[in-house]
């Protein structure tokens, strides 16, 4: 298995990419993905870290499998379907980039919601130095990320951004050393694997959906939203802790 899934008695799971040294996502792979996900999504963690080897995160898609148009189309339609599911799960998706995120690589970091970059990691869209572009939501993700025209230089340049420069321009989260960031990846998802999940979902759901959208609809999407989460029971145990024992020490179901 190129992919693998652990899940942690912390409610944690934990997906690695190791398929050889420049950890490629090939078809196979993104195939095997998205399977991975599927399983995720029907039995849903409280968080998820995605991470690959020390050297590479991930090198981008298998350059041996482009040919055409053919290849293209089903090449572009595996990312997006991996990792637009990815992007959907209810709950909190972490990247653990240690080294290079290059390509598809890249954009599986950005499919999840927060990266955290080891202080050796790189960055990149250089799918221009082929003479082709980003296939795998790279000219989307990157510019909602970082900004429209700092997307358009490195998607257009094929730049590589190592992990200082991405902290700056909101790219990476979080830059610790490379020994720490499998640690401190683990530790941020327990904390939040602990949280509501219904709470959890809901919030990450309406901030997605309502960040493509203008504010009055974004604010209707929220009221929504807000209205459902009462409906669980986890609410009804935050409140009533809060009550009774001031903030942070509810003991959640998840339901």
């Amino acid at each position: 298995m190129a992919v693998e899934l652990e899940r942690r008695d912390d409610q944690v799971a934990v997906v690695t990419l190791s398929n050889g040294k420049a950890n490629t996502l090939s078809q196979a792979v993104l195939s095997e993905l998205g399977e991975v996900v599927a399983s995720l999504a029907s039995d849903l963690p409280g968080a998820v870290v995605v991470t690959g080897s020390e050297k590479f995160f991930a090198a981008g898609a298998e350059i041996s499998e482009f040919g055409g148009p053919e290849e293209a189309r089903r090449i572009t339609a595996l990312f997006h379907q991996s990792l637009d599911a990815l992007a959907a799960l209810p709950c909190f998706v972490i990247a653990a980039v240690s080294g290079y995120a290059l390509g598809g690589g890249c954009e599986l970091a950005l499919a999840c919601d927060y990266r955290i970059a080891g202080e050796r990691a790189v960055f990149g869209q250089p799918e221009i130095l082929l003479g082709i572009l980003p296939g795998g939501g790279g000219t989307q993700r990157l510019s909602r990320q970082v900004g429209l025209s700092r997307a358009k230089e490195l998607c257009m340049s094929g730049r590589q951004v190592r992990a200082e420069e991405a902290l700056r321009i909101g790219l990476a989260d979080e830059v610790v050393p490379t020994e720490e960031l499998l640690e401190r990846a683990l530790g941020l998802a327990a904390e939040i694997a602990k949280g509501p999940r219904v709470a959890q979902g809901l919030t990450k759901a309406v901030m997605d959906a309502g960040s493509q959208v203008s504010l009055a609809e974004g604010l209707a999407m929220e009221r929504v939203a807000f209205e459902k989460v009462f409906a669980s029971e986890d609410s009804q145990i935050g409140v009533a802790s809060f009550l009774e024992q001031g903030p942070g020490k509810a003991n959640f179901t998840g339901r």
